[in-house]
């Protein structure tokens, strides 16, 4: 396995906590945590649906609320699985997380680690209101 980026750890280890502690089979199997530049971290789980399309993401949840708790400079994000394996955030909280925190960045699998990368990196070429 890759180093870990020190400053990543704790937040892999929130996401998982957070999973682990909120877990409900079938409906909660991804973990996310993201950090402010103030230093605040949210975490969340996502909320599985019976309909697909009404399930929401554990980056969004948790991006949702740093909003409202008034703090969207989101510095660094992560999810992770029902293993505890950190995942890439699919193409909607792409989206979400490009909108809302353009200067966040993700930690995503790389190889057998990690690596940290800018969130236009998982994004290229994004479609802007003005196109």
């Amino acid at each position: 396995m890759t180093d870990r980026p020190s400053d990543a750890e704790s937040l892999i280890e929130a996401a998982r906590a957070m999973l682990a502690s909120r877990r409900r089979s079938g409906r909660h199997y991804v973990g996310a945590a993201l950090r402010t530049g103030a230093g605040r971290v949210f975490s969340a789980v996502n909320l599985g649906a019976t309909v697909g399309r009404a399930s929401v993401c554990a980056e969004a949840i948790a991006l949702g609320m740093a909003a409202a708790a008034g703090d969207t400079d989101v510095d660094l994000v992560v999810a992770v699985n029902e293993r505890g394996a950190v995942v890439s955030p699919c193409g909607l909280c792409r989206e979400n997380l490009s909108d809302f925190a353009p200067a966040a960045r993700v930690i995503v699998p790389e190889g057998e680690g990690v690596a940290v990368v800018p969130i236009a990196a998982l994004l290229p070429n994004k479609f802007a209101k003005g196109d």
